[in-house]
């Protein structure tokens, strides 16, 4: 039985077309790895690739792409609303079909040594490849960013699983691991005062006593004047995209403000915005297998 993992590596780059295109065109030359979608942008100066393939392929492209990626995006000249430790800030692997969780932790494991030994990036294990609990939650693995690292690193708690304890001078330190499925999802406000979306942000956030499984953070997107509630649903079938919107919108009357929109990064799985969908149409007695035309033709 064919193996497929999905792998979704972010980079510290959000608007520079030759630097994303090519990552791009590094992850379409790997036989075996197919490039789904990818996307840039500028006020998150960050990027999110979405890889599908063999376990094999989808490791040997993440490295390619970690090695163009340090050759060419020098986190000492970057800035960005994203909270970033690296060039290549994170590469998850997530099973898809024929393979297990632990499986692709081995995978991540893999990768996260060759990095280390090929390029020279220190790098941690976060969520299910963890090797011990402070290391589970990105947000804390991440904490320092770029520029604490150097120091965090020295920190016997903090020593690396794979390689120096001195940050890449330009591209940093990166993160593996293997996960669920994760949605990148943003909501945009109508208030440019991005102290109400941090409010809003820690409301919502798990961490902070909000919705499990949801991680978010409060920034200002530059280009529309605009604050906006930036997020990650670790788990969709704990709290879905309709519950997420729908807190975030009683929150924000708090405030005199309203959501005026939302924003998918990369890939969602097609049960998360059926789900949406089901819920804002009030549709009773759904079938999601059998009404669903694309699940019934599959």
């Amino acid at each position: 039985m064919t193996k497929i993992v999905q792998c979704v590596p972010n980079f510290s780059v959000g608007s520079d077309e030759v630097i994303l295109k090519g990552l791009a065109d590094i992850a379409q030359s790997v036989a075996g790895c197919t490039l789904l979608d990818y996307s840039g942008d500028k006020s998150h100066n960050r990027s999110v690739y979405t890889l599908v393939g063999s376990p094999e392929a989808c490791a040997d492209a993440a490295v390619a792409m970690a090695k163009f990626a340090s050759e060419n995006i020098d986190l000492t000249k970057h800035e960005g609303e994203h909270p970033r430790m690296g060039a290549t800030d994170v590469i998850p692997f997530v099973p898809i079909k024929n393979i297990t969780m632990e499986e692709c932790v081995e995978v991540a494991k893999k990768v996260g040594e060759r990095l280390a030994t090929e390029l020279n990036i220190p790098v941690f294990l976060y969520e299910e490849a963890a090797t011990s609990s402070n290391r589970k939650n990105l947000a804390t693995v991440r904490k320092g960013q770029f520029e604490g690292m150097a120091e965090k690193l020295q920190q016997p708690e903090w020593k690396p699983d794979f390689g120096d304890t001195k940050p890449h001078p330009t591209a940093g330190v990166t993160a593996v691991c293997a996960r669920r499925p994760l949605i990148a999802f943003n909501v945009n406000l109508s208030t440019n005062n991005v102290d109400i979306a941090n409010n809003i942000a820690k409301a919502i956030r798990g961490s902070s006593g909000g919705l499990k499984h949801v991680k978010g953070i409060g920034i200002y997107i530059e280009e529309r004047d605009m604050a906006q509630v930036s997020m990650n649903l670790v788990n969709y079938e704990v709290n879905s995209l309709y519950r997420v919107v729908e807190f975030i919108r009683m929150e924000a009357k708090r405030y005199g403000v309203q959501v005026i929109g939302s924003e998918l990064i990369g890939i969602a799985p097609a049960r998360a915005l059926i789900e949406s969908a089901e819920y804002y149409l009030q549709l009773e007695n759904f079938d999601f297998e059998n009404q669903v035309l694309e699940n019934a033709l599959l």
